[in-house]
C-alpha cells in the first residue's frame, strides 16, 4: 500500500516563519491578481527543479493568505505514489532553495509564508496522462464528449498512455483519447466481507482482520 501523508513546516532560520523587511505593495490582503501570478511563476521557478531533481512531478503549487501570512503548498506525486518519508525530504530541499533563492535575490514571498508539501488526495482531477497511468486499476467517473454531445461514463481503468485511456465499463471494453475526456474522478469503493473471502482464502488459516484491512486500502 502506498502511504499518503503530508509535511508542514515554517521557513527561515532556526526553524521560524520568515519575515519581510517591512511591508511592500500589494502584499496586503486583497493584492492584486497579477501580484500573485507573478509570485507563483518566481516560486516554480525555485521549487520545480528541486522536485524534479528529487525524481518526483510537481502536481501543483498555489499561493494562499492565513491571517498575516501566505501559505504556500507544494503537491508532488510519482509512479507508484509517495510516502511520509519523501514527503518530508522534499520539503526540505524545497525549504532549503527558497532560503538560497532569497539569499541571492531577496524576498520570493514578502512577508511571513509557511511551506507545506502534500502528496495528491483522491479527490484531485485526473488531467494528465501520468494522472491516469497512477491510477490504474481504479475506478474513475469522467465526462466524454463526442458528435452527439457529453455523457458521463463510469468505468475502471485498465491501460493508459501517453494517447489514451482504457476504461472497463458495465457494457464492456472502451478506449478514448483524452482530448474527447474532461478531468477524471476518482470513486471511493468499499471492497464487500464476501468479495474478500473469495478472492483471499486457499483453504489455509488466514487473518481475516488484516486482510479486510489490506484490502480496503
Amino acid at each position: 500500500m502506498t502511504q499518503r501523508g503530508r509535511a508542514t513546516r515554517p521557513t527561515g532560520p532556526a526553524g521560524r516563519p520568515r519575515r519581510s523587511e517591512g511591508p511592500r505593495t500589494g502584499d496586503r490582503a486583497g493584492a492584486p491578481r497579477g501580484d500573485l501570478a507573478a509570485r507563483r511563476a518566481r516560486l516554480r521557478e525555485v521549487i520545480e527543479p528541486v522536485v524534479t531533481a528529487a525524481g518526483y512531478d510537481l502536481e501543483d503549487l498555489s499561493v494562499s493568505r492565513a491571517g498575516r501570512r501566505h501559505v504556500v503548498r507544494v503537491i508532488v506525486d510519482a509512479d507508484g505514489g509517495i510516502n511520509l518519508d519523501a514527503v518530508a525530504d522534499v520539503s526540505r530541499a524545497v525549504s532549503a532553495a527558497l532560503d538560497e533563492a532569497e539569499e541571492a535575490g531577496g524576498d520570493i514571498v514578502a512577508g511571513e509564508y509557511q511551506l507545506e508539501v502534500s502528496s495528491p488526495g483522491v479527490d484531485r482531477p485526473l488531467t494528465l496522462p501520468r494522472h491516469w497511468r497512477r491510477n490504474t486499476g481504479r475506478l474513475v467517473k469522467v465526462t466524454v464528449r463526442g458528435a452527439a454531445g457529453e455523457r458521463q461514463l463510469t468505468g475502471r481503468v485498465i491501460e493508459a498512455d501517453d494517447a489514451r485511456v482504457v476504461l472497463e465499463t458495465d457494457t464492456g471494453r472502451v478506449e478514448h483519447p483524452y482530448a474527447e475526456l474532461g478531468p477524471g474522478r476518482v470513486q471511493v469503493e468499499f471492497t464487500r466481507l464476501d468479495e474478500i473471502a473469495d478472492e483471499e482464502f486457499d483453504g489455509d488459516d488466514i487473518d481475516d482482520e488484516d486482510d479486510v484491512e489490506d484490502e480496503e486500502r
